[in-house]
């Protein structure tokens, strides 16, 4: 068994990297500071192919499978976490839905213009939950945000939804919501310019901060009837697949970070002297390199795994949720011993390790999966 890439895929990655060293690195700190999107760089990626990577050509991707996609998310991550986010909710929650569950009529009149970039899309997820945890959906029930069914067979969907992903950034969302009647769960697709849909507040984090949440409004949005999303009202059939691909793309965010750390912290102990020779002589210093070193292999390796099964047609539901759980974990610890490494500049704001560590502190809570639970490892089983 070999394990290398095509060599088109280790082209992809020299493309993505060199992008991402020119274009992304030299304002990730700027734009975390002000919680600035920036709308630029979503276009840059379109014109480069990045935003419809799981998509055939027909509908304005490339096609290039699910490797594909975890690379180029990994390369972004690297230097600016917020920036891959951006993609990864993208793909994740706006692309690959209408994709996977949109008619032949949404996918004609809807996926084109997302998949090629030319639209960039946000969603607000939803699901029943029995868990104490606090995350959307908790949220969403305190907000009462509900699809009312006219008995006349149309949709109107009220309220306020919490927590939605590049909320009044994009151009279009996808929508999770309940009926008032039957709790049956809805996917709606909205225009952002749809009437009765505005933007509300705008959420101020600890990480990820150039990559936009907040809330969206919605008084009375009338639902037109080309714009539900799979078989009305079975939208939890869709759940577990979209956890997959977002568990997935979380996983190589962290796999891109802690590679940015640990190159951070490399590049520092080369570079700083004690007793006249460089750190990263020291013992201490090079089990704390090493330790990074196999964590960010065997997470990477874990990522692949998954991507490749879904690239052979396979379920990866298991394999994606052991890479999260052991990548957003790993990414962690490896920013924190950077951290460590470097000392007080480690704490600094002009360095990027400390927004490292912020943003790979969101990578393991809910907010890497659009506010969605996460799977067990345990619960999940993937067939071959």
């Amino acid at each position: 068994m070999r394990f290398e890439l095509p060599e088109e895929l280790e082209m992809l990655r020299l493309v993505v990297r060199e992008f991402a060293e020119t274009e992304v690195a030299p304002g990730a700190s700027g734009r975390d500071e002000e919680e600035r999107f920036d709308r630029s760089l979503f276009t840059k990626m379109a014109e480069l192919g990045l935003t419809g990577i799981p998509v055939p050509e027909r509908y304005g991707g490339s096609a290039a499978g699910w490797l594909a996609y975890v690379i180029v998310l990994e390369e972004l991550a690297r230097v600016c976490v917020s920036t891959s986010a951006v993609l990864a909710a993208h793909t994740a929650y706006t692309v690959w839905p209408l994709y996977r569950y949109g008619s032949d009529s949404i996918r004609d009149r809807l996926l084109q213009p997302y998949a090629s970039g030319a639209q960039l899309g946000g969603a607000g997820l939803y699901e029943t939950s029995n868990s104490a945890a606090s995350s959307a959906v908790e949220l969403v029930e305190e907000q009462r945000l509900n699809v009312v069914e006219e008995e006349a067979g149309g949709l109107v969907l009220q309220g306020t939804h919490p927590f939605v992903l590049n909320a009044g950034e994009a151009d279009g969302y996808f929508i999770l919501a309940p009926s008032r009647q039957t709790r049956r769960l809805h996917a709606l697709w909205l225009s952002a310019d749809a009437p009765g849909l505005t933007a509300g507040n705008r959420h101020s984090k600890l990480g990820l901060r150039a990559f936009a949440t907040g809330e969206l409004l919605f008084q009375a949005c009338r639902i037109e009837s080309g714009d539900t999303v799979g078989r009305e009202g079975r939208a939890r059939e869709m759940l577990q697949p979209i956890k997959m691909i977002a568990a997935l793309g979380a996983a190589a965010q962290s796999v891109g970070a802690a590679q940015g750390a640990m190159a951070a912290a490399t590049r520092y102990a080369k570079e700083r002297k004690q007793f006249g020779a460089p750190i990263g002589r020291q013992q201490s210093i090079l089990f704390k390199l090493a330790d990074m070193s196999v964590a960010a292999e065997a997470s990477r390796l874990l990522v692949y795994q998954a991507a490749w099964r879904l690239d052979q047609g396979y379920s990866a539901v298991r394999e994606a949720s052991l890479a999260r759980t052991y990548a957003a974990e790993a990414a962690v610890r490896t920013a924190l011993e950077a951290v460590q490494i470097m000392g007080g500049y480690g704490y600094m704001r002009e360095f990027k390790l400390e927004r490292l560590l912020r943003d790979v502190k969101c990578l393991e809570t809910a907010l890497a999966l659009g506010g969605l639970e996460g799977i067990s490892p345990m619960r999940s089983k993937s067939k071959s």
